[in-house]
């Protein structure tokens, strides 16, 4: 890929969903030229666009033709799909925004000369506005088969003022599956915290306004100190009695909200004995406390 300066590069995006808006105004408020949209979904693409000065709805092609590095933000499903009958030319630069995808979904780019890569925000984007309010100070995960491409997406991260994450070949799927535990797993813990309340009559509403503000004081301690110090529970005061009792009160709601916890407080357990926390003993009256009344494993 010829060398550019990031304030000349011409950028485009196909595919105008939650992440492709995102991303695009946080370039434009950047100060960075997004000159095309194309998306299957013609409104997308006028929503985005509307927002950024001199940014034009068109076609995939003319995309392509225009701007200098095309930002593929379509599902992942179909990144492969939707480059497969487009004519690149030789330096442009390609790069796909999936966090699971290898960078080999954009093969068919690779061939007719132009550099390809990906770029993956580590954000959600459930609302745009949100996403773009949230973006600044979060981490990117670069990959580049090419140095100036590799070069002008470290420029593209700082100017967004983010940290640049690499990541090698091969492990995307592996990377992505780690992001969803700090991600939508935490909506699964939320979810099965408001079930427990709702089994004595409370509501949705009530859980979440007591358990919200505890969740963000383990995140600010985290943040602080890491995660084994940060850890709060009966666990990290080697309290087995709580334990005992979290479990018979909620095998009485039944085998998978029991197992559930089991899995979890297992990993503080973990946790807590790898960090020096709790010793040995304390680690396996755990252990047995978590494992009490579980069948023990056909061979």
């Amino acid at each position: 890929m010829p060398i550019r300066s990031i304030e000349t590069v011409s950028i485009g995006f196909i595919g105008a969903g939650r992440l492709g808006k995102a991303l695009a105004w946080s370039l434009a408020t950047a100060g960075l030229a997004v000159r095309g949209v194309a998306s299957s979904i013609e409104q997308e693409a006028v929503d985005l666009a509307n927002r950024i000065e001199a940014c034009e709805v068109m076609a995939a092609q003319a995309v392509v033709d225009r701007c200098d590095l095309v930002f593929i933000t379509t599902p992942d499903s179909i990144i492969a799909q939707a480059v497969a009958p487009l004519r690149f030319r030789a330096g442009t630069g390609v790069i796909h925004c999936s966090g699971a995808t290898e960078v080999d979904a954009l093969a068919s780019v690779q061939v007719q000369g132009a550099a390809i890569g990906g770029f993956h925000p580590m954000q959600t984007f459930a609302d745009p506005d949100a996403a773009v309010a949230s973006l600044p100070g979060s981490t990117i995960t670069i990959e580049a088969r090419d140095d100036e491409l590799d070069r002008l997406l470290v420029q593209l991260v700082e100017r967004l003022h983010c940290h640049v994450n690499r990541l090698p070949p091969g492990m995307r799927g592996r990377y992505h599956a780690a992001a969803g535990f700090t991600t939508q797993f935490i909506n699964a813990l939320f979810y099965e915290s408001a079930r427990v309340w709702k089994s004595w009559g409370a509501e949705e509403a009530d859980a979440m306004r007591a358990m919200l503000p505890m969740a963000h004081g383990t995140l600010a301690a985290i943040e602080s100190v890491g995660i084994a110090r940060g850890m709060p529970g009966p666990v990290s005061r080697s309290d087995v009695v709580s334990v005992e009792k979290h479990v018979a009160a909620l095998t009485d709601l039944g085998d998978d909200m029991a197992a559930f916890y089991r899995v979890l407080c297992g990993v503080t357990v973990r946790i807590a004995r790898e960090s020096g926390a709790v010793d040995a003993d304390a680690a396996a009256r755990f252990d047995a406390a978590l494992t009490r009344g579980v069948p023990a494993a056909s061979t």
